[in-house]
């Protein structure tokens, strides 16, 4: 998807310099001209002689190319570019976006493009979660800057946490998605709502009941389906992602009714409805006002039975694509194929506990998809990341049918 794509890469001055290397590579590889722009300080970590050979053209930094008052036109870049990519993106340069300062070659021409622009931060844990950083990061996106999440990792510090500019081939992959795929652009523009993580049932102020899920498959789930061009929605639970930086639409919720509420009301213009979330099936028949006490060696909490989401939303599903997910232990075929009827599913997504590396918290899942027909698709153990695009993927099949 990048042949013959026109792509400015703007490195920074980060550790992670070393990375844009690699990516140029990657993106020459991919059939793509790569024009690059460094910062002052992006060469105190990689010449721009090693760039300038890995992308076949010179290395831009400054405004002026020589004495003859010749000079590097911003304008024209933006103009020429199909996409700019900013990575790695640090702290420094991200400030400077997102207030449009201007005083160097990158910023002006970040300034000046007409392109989409995508970037992939760069820095330490501490530097990433500061409050002006995450503020920095939110308001390039609501500029319609797109971008490229930091990973989770062991930092140049040696402090291990999120920060880590993503890797080259997660980048590629990023951009190659943002160009579109053929097998998935049937999805573009459409609507989705996505149920995510655990839901939290109140005892009293202090305790509930809940279950571990981390919302780790919705998050993925969301983030595949806005490359492929959809807009998103995901309705979570309390989970990490609820304090993280998202691009797609978070309304954050705790209990099963709260959540059944906002499924509700989004549920009705959504084009397509992934049913990913742990809901509690029982809550407490009354939640008490204040701290329980210990005062008796037992305690019994009367359980009543929350709403079946998934299930209420099949009864009211019109043209909607629902895809609903089943975690079973025993009869997994069985129970998942009777829950693909009953709760009018178009298809439903089966996880065994039963097999090493699935389930909740985990990065990794192994996953059967049952459909419409009796079809049945069996998937070896894979990230999360690429078992959601092989979810998106059968999406798309309906669509394309």
């Amino acid at each position: 998807m990048l042949n013959g794509k026109k792509i400015l890469l703007g490195v920074c001055g980060s550790i992670a310099a070393y990375k844009s290397a690699l990516l140029t590579r990657l993106l020459i590889k991919a059939g793509a001209d790569v024009q690059v722009i460094m910062t002052d300080s992006a060469k105190t970590f990689i010449t721009p002689l090693t760039l300038a050979t890995l992308s076949k053209n010179p290395v831009l930094s400054e405004f002026e190319k020589n004495d003859s008052g010749e000079w590097n036109n911003h304008v024209d870049l933006g103009l020429w570019a199909d996409l700019m990519l900013i990575a790695p993106a640090s702290a420094n340069t991200m400030a400077k976006m997102a207030n449009g300062i201007c005083d160097n070659l990158l910023t002006a021409v970040y300034l000046s493009a007409r392109c989409p622009v995508m970037f992939a931060p760069a820095m330490d844990l501490d530097m990433f979660l500061h409050p002006s950083t995450v503020a920095n990061i939110n308001r390039l996106q609501s500029f319609g800057n797109h971008l490229i999440d930091a990973e989770s990792g062991e930092l140049a510090s040696g402090l291990s946490g999120k920060g880590r500019m993503a890797e080259p081939e997660n980048i590629i992959e990023a951009l190659s998605n943002f160009f579109g795929n053929p097998e998935t652009e049937v999805l573009a523009g459409k609507k989705v709502i996505i149920t995510s993580g655990p839901t939290y049932e109140a005892i009293d102020p202090v305790r509930f009941i809940g279950n571990h899920s981390s919302g780790k498959m919705g998050h993925s789930l969301a983030e595949e389906l806005q490359q492929a061009g959809c807009d998103v929605t995901v309705i979570s639970g309390p989970s990490r992602y609820n304090s993280q930086n998202v691009s797609y639409n978070l309304i954050s919720v705790t209990s099963a009714d709260e959540m059944y509420e906002q499924t509700l009301e989004h549920f009705v213009n959504a084009d397509i409805a992934v049913f990913a979330a742990a809901v509690a099936d029982y809550k407490p028949a009354h939640a008490a006002p204040q701290k329980i006490k210990k005062q008796s060696d037992q305690m019994t909490i009367e359980l009543v039975k929350n709403k079946d989401i998934a299930l209420e939303m099949g009864k009211i599903k019109k043209n909607q694509v629902n895809v609903g997910f089943a975690l079973e232990t025993e009869n997994e075929n069985e129970n998942a194929a009777a829950k693909l009827q009953k709760k009018n599913f178009d298809l439903i997504v089966l996880n065994s506990l039963n097999d090493k590396g699935a389930g909740f918290a985990s990065d990794t899942n192994k996953i059967t998809i049952l459909g419409e027909n009796n079809i049945k698709k069996e998937f070896e153990l894979k990230s999360k990341r690429e078992v959601a695009k092989d979810i998106v993927y059968e999406v798309a099949q309906i669509f394309n049918r």
